[in-house]
């Protein structure tokens, strides 16, 4: 009895001590993901001075090559605490005023922007070894705005937007398309009006950082920033 039990737990060492190296081996194999940068350099005699005509250059570089949704972006936003989320977005309109995006009204990243509106977002372009990174503050745009671009969603969109209590939880997807069915004979032949709980964020960036890809992690990086009303343009250590 007692061989038997031995050899028992002597088994399970065994396939305890193979887990452990089949994941040390794993996250070896994740350490060695490498790649090298070598597409392109950037340097200040290239840069437009201001960062929305450089944003355009290199957005306008993304769709002729292509890219996966090339306004999908990053949003970080953090309650009054300090407690953090992110999530992707789409851009949907950009200026010299700022970079809009549109959500549900009474959704997780709303609130979090009604108790702290410093947010951040991110432009992963990285087929073409670019990163955008803008810090700012985000507001809502007037309501004329958000009824424009909500009009030119498509129908399932507009009835999207009327569904979907945005974070909630739902204890089935049978819940949402039972809303879904129910919204469609409401707005059956009629236009389907602009929710008073969705619209529009402007997001007014205080700092834009075009970073570059290059060999080594040297990475090119620069970064706009206001000062007086100005932007100041500084390179910054990869």
């Amino acid at each position: 009895m007692g061989l038997q039990i031995r050899l028992v737990d002597a088994t399970r060492c065994f396939w305890y001590d193979l887990k452990i190296i089949k994941l040390m081996v794993k996250m070896m194999d994740i350490g060695n993901i490498r790649q090298e940068y070598t597409q392109m350099g950037l340097d200040r005699n290239s840069l437009e001075k201001n960062p929305i005509k450089q944003f355009q250059l290199w957005f306008d570089h993304a769709i002729k090559a292509e890219l996966t949704m090339p306004n999908a972006m990053t949003l970080a936003t953090a309650d009054k605490l300090g407690s953090v989320s992110l999530r992707t977005v789409l851009l949907k309109m950009y200026d010299d005023d700022g970079f809009v995006f549109f959500t549900n009204y009474e959704s997780k990243k709303a609130k979090q922007i009604g108790e702290n509106n410093q947010v951040a977002l991110l432009f992963p372009w990285l087929d073409l070894e670019r990163q955008v990174k803008i810090t700012g503050t985000a507001t809502k745009i007037p309501t004329a705005e958000s009824l424009k671009y909500f009009l030119s969603r498509p129908k399932g969109s507009q009835i999207g937007a009327w569904c979907s209590p945005q974070s909630d939880i739902l204890s089935s997807r049978q819940i949402l398309e039972m809303k879904i069915n129910e919204m469609k004979v409401k707005f059956l032949n009629k236009a389907i009006p602009l929710p008073d709980f969705w619209g529009g964020y402007r997001v007014k960036p205080t700092t834009i950082e075009f970073w570059q890809g290059r060999s080594s992690r040297l990475h090119d990086r620069f970064q706009y920033a206001k000062e007086d009303g100005q932007w100041v343009v500084e390179r910054l250590a990869p």
